[in-house]
Parts: structure tokens; C-alpha cells; sequence
């Protein structure tokens, strides 16, 4: 995962990546969101979700601190983050700004 993290988010076409865990209620509200969102940006956005029990080290460089989190990548920077329940034309608005 951790090769396949490091090749999406380097890309010139932004990546938002989701950072979940299975058991977290607002993850499960904030899912059917994120995969709107990816699947309206079809070709323009790349998208992971990482579930931050399983890959600890990327949460460890990241800095995530709770779930879930929304983290926008572009060239392999972080250019934007949230954490919590976030509304989707918040994200849409987020994403649009740093295309």
C-alpha cells in the first residue's frame, strides 16, 4: 500500500485520500460522500482511502490525529485537509480551489 500511497499522491492531478477505521460511525456518514465526490471527479481527481489502523506509518508522517479525515495531495504535498463530517459542497468547493 505504502508504494501505491507514494505513486497516487504524486501525481499532478489531485488526490484526496481518505483516512478511516472500520468501527468509526462518521466514517461510515462520511463514506457515501467521498465516493460521490470521486465518482464526480471521475478522470480529474485520484483517490485512496487508508484505514489508519492498518497503515500507521503513513498516519504517523501525515500527522493524522482523528478520523475521518479528508487530506487533498497534489505533486506529493498535502495541500488541504479537514477532519470530521464534512458537507459535500464543502469538499467540492475545496477541491475545485486547488485543482
Amino acid at each position: 500500500m505504502r508504494k501505491l500511497f507514494k505513486k497516487t499522491i504524486a501525481s499532478e492531478n489531485p488526490t484526496l485520500v481518505y483516512f478511516f477505521v472500520s468501527w468509526c460511525v462518521p466514517c461510515k456518514l462520511m463514506r457515501p460522500t467521498v465516493e460521490k465526490i470521486v465518482e464526480e471527479g471521475a478522470t480529474a481527481i485520484n483517490s485512496l482511502e487508508i484505514d489508519v489502523e492498518l497503515e500507521k506509518a503513513i498516519v504517523k508522517k501525515y500527522k493524522i490525529k482523528g478520523v475521518p479525515t479528508l487530506v487533498l495531495f497534489k505533486n506529493g504535498l498535502p495541500i488541504w485537509r479537514h477532519t470530521g463530517v464534512m458537507p459535500i459542497e464543502d469538499i467540492r468547493l475545496a477541491i475545485n480551489e486547488h485543482r
